[in-house]
């Protein structure tokens, strides 16, 4: 029995200094180094590999390949030209197969697909310095569950409370809406909105306000894999045939409810506002109809915001609306947007009926590069 114990002993000596003879042979490879120009180095240890390239977001290869070049370690690599300040999304294909960078272990899930993330950031205020964890006073990011009887369930959102609430000074409210195939995980993580309101109320550029994102699909509970039907593999359709009971829009006011009662608000029209990116903007859309007095400021981002065939509800709907006097209706979209036309459609409504409201448009599309801007702008305009 001893002589076997030994041999035992010894055969796992020897596999463990082959793996580290393993190990030491193998190059440490770290990816993605940002560089002092702004350019960024990408890393991938593949030696049997026959081509590697890297896919991003990035403006000068965005819709194209940027290929990479094996080193005699068995190292590919290869380094853009600087990059703008920004957040970026990107992946590798190896062989024909998509993979997400084993050197970065920052991954972002967009509905199903699931990309690296880096920042390039080159001053204090640029896009990339708004959207990095700074060191300034955070506030606090939480998962809630509330009851919606509208609905008939229990549903999850997520609360951002500033750093400077405390539960007596009471603060206003930002609703803020995802697009199709998000969830209430989508604005936290795609958006950084944490980061942009820390960012934004430490340098006095934004009133100290409570953000909520609730998830806008009616027949989900939660984000997948946070509630009971289980790690299904989203495709921004789950459960829709399953019909819902009511809309985001008429099931809205449970979630208003319920961050009155548990949170210190300001619970009336002045202290709220209502804003939201492409599906969450047509919800925007609809409230802004459906509770005229009830939220002072609107934000349509990239918004699927139609206007019906038959208008006369609709046509009093917005006089209504309009005729409250809300304080800042925002309409904010990319000159590539697949949604522009309906947008210049429903400016084109509010020019004939004289309706007072503001309009952003800026370069790109459907993007969570140009949500992040909107987001950052519309924070501050709102509760001043």
């Amino acid at each position: 029995m001893k002589r076997i114990m030994t041999l035992a002993a010894c055969c796992l000596m020897s596999l463990g200094c082959m793996a580290q003879q393993q190990l030491g042979q193998r190059p440490r490879v770290k990816s993605p180094v940002i560089n002092a120009d702004g350019s960024v180095t990408f890393n991938l240890y593949a030696p049997s590999a026959q081509r590697v390239s890297v896919n991003g977001d990035f403006e000068e290869i965005r819709g194209k390949r940027l290929d990479m070049t094996k080193q005699e370690n068995g190292v590919w690599t290869v380094t853009t030209e600087p990059l703008n300040p920004e957040l970026y999304s990107y992946s590798l294909t190896v062989d024909g197969q998509r993979f997400i960078d084993p050197g970065n272990s920052y991954v972002n899930r967009d509905i199903s697909t699931l990309s690296n993330i880096f920042i390039v950031t080159k001053s204090t205020g640029d896009k990339g310095h708004l959207y990095s964890v700074n060191d300034v006073p955070h506030g606090t990011l939480s998962r809630v569950w509330y009851d919606s009887p509208t609905l008939g369930q229990q549903r999850r959102m997520t609360v951002y409370l500033p750093a400077a609430y405390d539960g007596k000074k009471s603060f206003p409210v930002m609703y803020l809406l995802h697009g199709h195939g998000g969830d209430e995980t989508a604005w936290g993580d795609l958006g950084r909105a944490s980061q942009i309101m820390d960012n934004l109320i430490a340098e006095g550029k934004c009133v100290p306000m409570i953000v909520v994102m609730p998830n806008g699909n009616p027949t989900c509970n939660a984000a997948p894999g946070w509630w009971h039907e289980g790690m299904y593999t989203p495709d921004g359709n789950a459960f829709r045939d399953r019909g819902a009971k009511a809309s985001m829009e008429e099931s809205f006011m449970d979630i208003v409810n319920y961050v009155d009662s548990h949170y210190k608000t300001i619970a009336k029209r002045s202290g709220r506002a209502v804003t939201g990116l492409s599906m969450g903007g047509g919800h925007t859309f609809g409230i802004s109809r459906m509770y005229p007095e009830t939220f002072d400021y609107y934000g349509l981002q990239s918004a699927a915001a139609g206007i019906p065939r038959d208008r006369t509800k609709f046509d009093e709907q917005m006089a209504r609306l309009f005729g409250s006097k809300p304080k800042l209706y925002w309409i904010a979209i990319g000159k590539e947007d697949f949604l522009m036309q309906g947008n210049t459609q429903l400016r084109q409504y509010l020019d004939s009926k004289s309706y007072p409201y503001e309009y952003y448009e800026n370069d790109g599309g459907h993007i969570w590069r140009n949500w992040r801007i909107y987001l950052t702008m519309f924070a501050q305009k709102i509760f001043k």
